[in-house]
Order: structure tokens, then C-alpha cells, then sequence
């Protein structure tokens, strides 16, 4: 099985203009062309935290459907922390977390089947400070080993500047690509947003949308990984 996962910090739909173009983000989606988009900031941050894209636009304009994160009846994610899924994706389940440190922050897993084989997705946005991001690492990794073994992946932004360093509470069981350097979106110096694998997937392609709608369109370019099923 070959599967495209992307992931993008999409800013709540604002970009370098300042202006608010849930539009424009969606165009940037489509582009990807993938199975999978993890998204983080998709949510706005006051109140009960509305979606920042029109949810009922997202099917027509990406062909993708959002799966059931939400909390409430205003959000699309959990956390900011959204997953956009072809129509062949089944949902069989959906789990929250709440992970550790000084900000709220969140995971949201996803449990589906694509192509006859169920996977496991995991979306997250980590914490600005090193510490933190190693505390949520070790938790999100101990909820991991709590479940059934399923092949797994993981995605977002995880906010390490350093090209090799700072995932060692994740453990041995993951390898964790930088496709490339996805931010600052203007002037691409770091590759803040990443994607995992647990061994029964292998990696054989990977980038970073450089469109010049996507340049725009947040602070963050996304990535995406083209991966396959040992």
C-alpha cells in the first residue's frame, strides 16, 4: 500500500498579507494531492474555538473529509490538531489527548482503514520550549504502547529547530523525517514540521510545497511524505 500524508500549520487561515483567505488555504490543500493532511492551528484560539476553515467547504474544494477530532460542534480539530482524509478512508476510532507542559497542547489519534489495512494517525503540535516537547514525546509515546500495534504515523509541528535532536523520548520504535526547511514561509530556514514512521512503513519520497500561493498562504510551507507499507 502507497500512502501521501501531508502536514500544515496553516495559521488559522491567515497569511503573510495578514488577511484571513480560508480559500486560499484550501487551494494550498488540494495542491498536495495526498491521502492524508494533518493540520495544526486549524481551530481559532478564543470562545469555543470555531473552525478557521467553513467546514462545509472543505469536501467540495479539497476532496477530503475532516474526521470526527472535534470536541464540540464548532471546531474541526482537537487542540488546533485537524485530519483531512480522502473519501476511501473508514474512521473506526478517534482518540484525544491532553499532553503535558506549560501551554495546552494536544494529540489527536485516528484509527482508519485505507486499501483493506487499518492504521494508525497520530496529529500533533508541540510546545515551544525543548522541555516540554520531550515531557508530550514520552507521554505521547507511553499512550502509544497502551494501544494495539498498528503501523503507525505521526505528524505536525513539532517546533525542534535542531535538524537532529530532540526526539529521544520518542524512543527507537520511530523514524522522524524533515522533508525540508518549512519555515519561516517567506524565507525557509528551519524544518520545524515533521513526519514519523514506525517500521512497517518505509519512506521513498518526501518535500516541501513551495507554490507561490503556499508562500502566502501561512508562516509555515507544508510537507508531505510518500510512503509504503512493508
Amino acid at each position: 500500500m502507497k500512502l501521501r500524508v501531508a502536514s500544515y500549520n496553516i495559521r488559522k487561515c491567515v497569511g503573510l498579507d495578514l488577511r484571513r483567505k480560508p480559500d486560499r488555504t484550501l487551494n494550498v490543500i488540494a495542491g498536495l494531492q495526498s491521502d492524508i493532511v494533518v493540520l495544526q492551528e486549524a481551530d481559532k484560539r478564543l470562545g469555543p474555538r470555531p473552525s478557521s476553515i467553513p467546514v462545509q467547504h472543505i469536501e467540495d474544494r479539497t476532496g477530503l473529509r475532516p474526521l470526527p477530532l472535534a470536541a464540540n460542534d464548532v471546531s474541526v480539530g482537537w487542540h488546533g490538531n485537524a485530519v483531512l482524509a480522502s473519501p476511501d478512508v473508514v474512521v473506526k476510532k478517534v482518540d484525544r489527548l491532553h499532553l503535558p507542559g506549560f501551554e495546552p497542547r494536544g494529540a489527536g489519534i485516528a484509527e482508519v482503514e485505507i486499501g483493506g489495512q487499518t492504521i494508525r494517525i497520530v496529529a500533533t503540535h508541540l510546545g515551544l520550549m525543548r522541555k516540554h516537547r520531550a515531557q508530550q514525546l514520552h507521554y505521547l509515546r507511553q499512550e502509544l504502547e497502551a494501544l494495539p500495534d498498528l503501523p503507525t504515523v505521526i505528524a505536525g509541528d513539532m517546533n525542534e529547530w535542531s535538524p537532529n535532536a530532540g526526539f529521544e523520548a520518542l524512543g527507537t520504535g520511530f523514524t522522524l523525517h524533515s522533508p525540508g526547511r518549512s519555515f519561516h514561509a517567506s524565507r525557509p530556514i528551519a524544518g520545524l514540521d515533521r513526519i514519523g514512521h514506525c517500521g512497517s512503513f518505509s519512506l521513498y519520497d518526501a518535500g516541501v510545497s513551495e507554490t507561490p500561493e503556499a508562500r502566502r498562504a501561512s508562516d509555515h510551507l507544508p510537507v508531505w511524505a510518500d510512503l509504503t507499507l512493508n
